[in-house]
């Protein structure tokens, strides 16, 4: 496997790429929504990139060896030497339903000597949680699933994915890798800590939520959130909540996306299951920081190539506006792990896809550092 990276800057333009290579066939490209919906855009990726399938994805930051970047793009080529690609796009209409659109973006990848899929989606509007149940409905046991929904950095107005072509709004990408030797291990820790009272969701639909205690779901939060009310739902990034529906399963975190002030409502990522546990959440410095070190240790213990060649890192947006200027330092963390060799390309989402442990189906998780590395290495 080889790779060549770039990265645009308003201040200094495109980079000089390194390591060109001469036949790529996938391009990795995350960046800044404004620039990324220009179509002079792609066409000067395309120059850069005149063969390989080239996705696309708006974040609210991007993350490039071990630094992060905002309102830039970066850019990874990769030329696999014993794995080949198909990718796959699909526009969501008003009626989309999320569960069907996991089955219907499956089911354009042939499964024949399938080996791992990446997915990526818009993330305004898309319920995350039953997407994946779709996708994971409908590929084979075997096949694992990472990646993320896009990102608008806090402005959570408009996410935009494209694949072999300008980005648009209510899309979502995957992309299939087919190989007998491609090795593939992925982690995911959030870090945060719970706190204040366990709570009852006592009404909530898909990824709404009404009521917790039989009171109104937003007023209860407002109280917790006091003088960053005026800044929701951005604000809420800050104190997501962490949802238990049984005592053996493991808790997953929900950020809210956006707020429905009629019904007293709140929006999330995913789906918010009724009669389940739930806890706010609060930042911890230090431990978000170490959970990025976990994550890639995590990573490392499910592959067993020595070295890895390619990292893909998908951080939450609340883990970037807690963490503010210390926000490298995660990123620091993983290259410090993961060492000198892979190259690293990744984004801060409004949502992470991994599985939960090696042995476990993806999931949607929040406020994570979630990683996947990718080897040829036999």
């Amino acid at each position: 496997m080889k790779t060549s990276q770039l990265i645009w800057t308003a201040a200094n333009g495109w980079s000089v790429p390194t390591n060109p290579i001469v036949a790529p066939q996938l391009i990795l490209v995350f960046g800044n929504r404004y620039e990324l919906e220009k179509p002079e855009t792609f066409g000067q990726l395309r120059t850069y990139f005149p063969t390989g399938s080239i996705v696309i994805v708006s974040t609210s930051g991007e993350i490039l060896d071990s630094n992060v970047y905002d309102n830039s793009i970066v850019a990874t080529a990769i030329e696999f030497e014993k794995t080949t690609v198909e990718c796959t796009s699909l526009q969501l209409s008003d009626s989309s339903n999320s569960f069907d659109a996991g089955i219907h973006l499956m089911g354009q990848l042939p499964h024949n000597g399938l080996k791992h899929v990446l997915v990526f989606s818009e993330g305004r509007h898309i319920n995350g949680s039953e997407l994946i149940k779709g996708i994971n409905s409908a590929l084979p046991e075997n096949v694992n699933v990472t990646g993320g929904l896009a990102g608008d950095a806090d402005n959570f107005v408009i996410t935009l994915v494209g694949l072999n072509q300008t980005p648009t709004t209510n899309t979502m990408v995957a992309v299939g890798l087919y190989s007998d030797v491609l090795q593939v291990g992925y982690g995911s820790v959030g870090g945060w800590d719970s706190y204040g009272p366990v709570r009852k969701i006592t009404k909530s639909e898909g990824n709404k939520l009404y009521s917790l205690d039989d009171q109104p779901a937003l007023e209860l939060y407002k109280r917790y959130l006091g003088d960053l009310v005026a800044d929701l739902p951005g604000s809420a990034l800050l104190f997501p909540l962490s949802i238990k529906a049984e005592d053996n399963q493991p808790a997953v975190v929900r950020t809210i996306l956006g707020i429905d002030e009629e019904n007293q409502a709140m929006i999330f990522a995913g789906d918010i299951q009724q009669d389940a546990d739930a806890q706010l959440m609060k930042a911890n410095f230090d431990r978000i920081i170490e959970a990025a070190e976990d994550a890639a240790e995590s990573s490392t213990q499910s592959i067993t190539a020595t070295n890895t060649e390619l990292a893909l890192c998908i951080s939450c947006v609340g883990r970037k506006m807690i963490l503010g200027p210390r926000t490298v330092e995660e990123v620091e963390q993983v290259r410090e792990v993961l060492g000198d060799k892979p190259a690293i390309i990744g984004f801060y989402s409004y949502g992470e896809l991994a599985p939960f442990r090696t042995t476990t189906k993806c999931e949607l998780h929040n406020q994570t550092m979630t990683i996947t590395l990718f080897s040829e290495q036999v």
